[in-house]
């Protein structure tokens, strides 16, 4: 079971580390364009982390219709276009959201007047066409989990390198004038169209659309129920970021060298998360196909091989991306003082992984059960009750500075997994969906 994870996870793993890379390929060529240009789409993406939220849940709603159905060797194919309609609504009414509000959204966010005109440019053009964006979420998350994890990956990639040759012809030109970071907007646009029409194909070849109108069209019962399960998800997603902007704001406080060596550390745990979020999604299909297949003694073994591998996984990339930063850190900084903050936090947070990849697997396996409400419950509390209050005492009240935010997250992540660990064995988590 834990190679058949493994198998099921690395396209996975894989396609979210080239999202990393694309995404800095990214901010590399907007920064030609100069700091307002980096600025706008920065805080335009942080905005977007909320569309982004929405459209996982959806996708994690989805996957788990799709598992049950795979599993239960019938269904499949209405389940994907139920999934693909509620993307589809759900990104049109953010389009249509973000073409009025743009402004008044990079406004409330802080943007000065320079970069208010640029961002709302740039968000736009990147947010009208949302549906396209929930919908490539939700046909991944299809794929995934009848168990074609590679479709993902070899759209990522034509997507990918599709964004990275169209960046600098729109954004500089080539034979005319180029757009700038309209240019920017529009490549990413065009990328994702082209990684939504290669995963569609996918689907059809793989018979996971109906092909008759009856099965095709909505059918708003059943995306009720998909509404229901993915609407706890959302919330859960939603309140890890909104907690990250208060005590990113508590971490601001601590100075501008505590802020940037916080920041830096992303660059070192990437590993661990990302291995992380594909071992989730292997998680999620199997345990959801053993479900529907009615077959829960299978469902709860394979909980325990993810338990297992996401442990040690996470764990290992933890203790790598720490022995990693020891040598190359100073290839971000040679601030002395950025780099101790950086190997420290990053020693907590190889401490950390253990109760990480717990929190991992327990929440994919829990979401499909269809238990989405008791995740949300427990992330709700922990990044506020836990973590965010726990930056403000240990950081900032016991002076324990940057060390102290990552004992808060290591807190908050070992009292989520003795609450998700608690629900498993003591809870009524598989349900119908």
């Amino acid at each position: 079971m834990r190679r058949d994870l493994l198998i099921l996870a690395w396209p996975a793993i894989l396609e979210n580390l080239l999202q990393s890379g694309v995404g800095f390929a990214d901010s590399f060529f907007v920064s030609r364009l100069g700091l307002h240009a980096v600025a706008a789409v920065g805080v335009s993406n942080a905005i977007f982390q909320i569309y982004f939220a929405i459209f996982t849940a959806v996708a994690t709603a989805s996957g788990v219709f799709a598992a049950r159905a795979t599993g239960a060797g019938h269904g499949a194919p209405k389940a994907a276009a139920q999934g693909l309609w509620l993307a589809a609504i759900c990104g049109l009414v953010l389009g249509l959201i973000a073409i009025p509000f743009a402004g008044p959204l990079l406004t409330i966010m802080g943007a000065d007047a320079e970069v208010r005109a640029a961002g709302a440019a740039y968000f736009r053009i990147v947010a009208a066409p949302s549906a396209v964006i929930g919908m490539m979420y939700a046909a991944g998350a299809i794929l995934r989990a009848a168990g074609d994890t590679r479709a993902a990956l070899t759209a990522g990639l034509w997507m990918n390198g599709a964004h990275v040759i169209l960046d600098p012809i729109l954004i500089f030109g080539a034979g005319f004038a180029g757009l700038g970071i309209e240019g920017a907007a529009l490549a990413t646009v065009l990328a994702r169209a082209l990684g939504l029409g290669l995963l569609i194909v996918r689907l059809r070849r793989r018979d996971l659309i109906p092909r008759a109108w009856a099965d095709l069209k909505p059918d708003f019962a059943m995306l009720w129920r998909m509404s229901r399960l993915g609407t706890p998800a959302a919330l859960e997603r939603l309140a890890m970021r909104s907690s990250q902007v208060v005590y990113f704001g508590f971490i601001l406080g601590m100075g501008t060298k505590v802020y940037a060596a916080h920041a830096l550390t992303s660059n070192f745990t990437l590993f661990a998360s990302v291995a992380g979020a594909g071992l989730a999604a292997a998680t999620s299909a199997r345990v959801g196909q053993k479900i529907g297949a009615g077959d829960a003694p299978g469902a709860k073994a394979y909980l325990g091989a993810a338990l297992i591998l996401s442990v040690a996984l996470m764990t290992g990339l933890g203790v790598f991306g720490w022995g990693a930063a020891v040598w190359g850190a100073r290839l971000f900084t040679d601030d002395t003082l950025v780099v101790g903050l950086m190997l420290t936090a990053l020693l907590v947070n190889a401490v950390t992984q253990p109760a990480s990849g717990l929190v991992t697997a327990l929440t994919a396996t829990l979401q499909a059960g269809g238990d989405t409400r008791f995740p949300m419950l427990a992330t709700l509390i922990g990044a506020w009750a836990v973590r965010t209050v726990g930056v403000y005492v240990l950081g900032i009240m016991l002076g324990w500075g940057l060390a102290g935010v990552w004992i808060a997250i290591l807190i908050d992540n070992i009292l989520r997994a003795a609450a998700l660990w608690w629900r498993y064995r003591h809870g009524d988590w598989i349900r119908e969906v």
